[in-house]
């Protein structure tokens, strides 16, 4: 019989907003479902839980520690689970790999997880030590510690105020040039906080932007965000639902973008007096603003405070 309760805690990363997506999903059997970003497996079990005995999944990470705990974690759904180390953007690849042409829900659970930050080497936090490293993939080409080191100061300026919303950009960007070379951390974290100081008024850390928009940006973040969604929609079969957790509002802008427009069957500008975009709705939103966690899972995992979750259903087309 499915279990909806929450999954068992061995893992590191508790995952955010479970029984929502589980609820918005609503599994079955025999389902083929995907979680684009398996991380520990939190999601993905609750998946394969409720659509036993013979629903199936497809698990997408980057991480190979991640992917390394998910496939302990999981071991007892062997036969039913597809784990897989490639990008999230790579999706119509791998269905096509399983001869799966629709399935039946998919979630996108986005951001950086407790036990990436939690990794000092990994180089996400400036609570720790760490080499300025910040990729999802040691496979990935690109480190912080190159853009760091190497963007010009209005490059750094502009990749922190995009990606980090950081009103202090400028200033953080002419300290950092400064301070270089820059090879950990906390080097880093200090060069920040010389820029704008330990304001009390701040409710985070002063190197929390620059972190997050430096992190963005060596993952390319909304690139492959932009590239998932079509994708994403075009493998959902009719009535499915794709259910995306975001933690930035670049991210959550870019997806409600995403869903309104796909949600409408028309695209001209609203003076025109005859439709010529011939566009459909594809999709139908299920929550037309974001979900977000309670005061409950907010108090046992302080990261729920800023996840974002919206929800469509792919509509029938005629």
């Amino acid at each position: 019989m499915a279990n909806n309760g929450d999954p068992p805690i061995e893992p590191p990363h508790r995952p955010v907003l479970y029984q929502e997506i589980i609820l918005a999903l609503s599994p079955k059997s025999p389902g083929r479902y995907v979680d684009a970003t398996v991380g520990a497996g939190g999601h993905t079990w609750g998946i394969l839980e409720s659509s036993s005995p013979q629903g199936q999944l497809l698990g997408l990470d980057v991480d190979p520690q991640a992917l390394a705990i998910a496939r302990q974690r999981l071991s007892r759904f062997e036969g039913r689970i597809h784990l897989v180390e490639a990008s999230y953007t790579t999706l119509r690849q791998q269905l096509r790999r399983l001869a799966w042409e629709e399935v039946d829900g998919i979630v996108l659970d986005l951001g950086v997880s407790s036990m990436q930050l939690e990794t000092p080497k990994r180089g996400f936090s400036f609570r720790s030590e760490g080499a300025l490293d910040m990729r999802f993939s040691p496979s990935q080409p690109l480190t912080a510690a190159e853009l760091v080191n190497r963007l010009t100061e209005r490059e750094l300026a502009d990749l922190i105020r995009r990606y980090g919303e950081e009103p202090q950009a400028r200033r953080i960007a002419r300290a950092i040039c400064q301070a270089r070379p820059l090879q950990t951390t906390r080097q880093l974290a200090e060069a920040v906080v010389q820029a704008v100081g330990r304001q009390s008024s701040r409710p985070i850390h002063p190197a929390t932007r620059t972190f997050q928009a430096l992190r963005m940006a060596v993952n390319q973040e909304l690139q492959a965000l932009e590239t998932f969604l079509p994708q994403a929609v075009d493998a959902l079969t009719a009535g499915a639902r794709l259910a995306v957790i975001s933690f930035h509002s670049l991210e959550d802008r870019l997806v409600k973008q995403f869903f309104r427009r796909e949600s409408r069957d028309c695209l001209c500008p609203p003076r025109q007096p005859l439709c010529t975009c011939n566009h459909r709705a594809s999709l139908l939103e299920v929550n037309h603003r974001p979900i977000v966690a309670d005061e409950e899972e907010i108090k046992r995992n302080p990261r729920a405070r800023s996840a974002r979750l919206r929800i469509v259903e792919k509509r029938q087309l005629a």
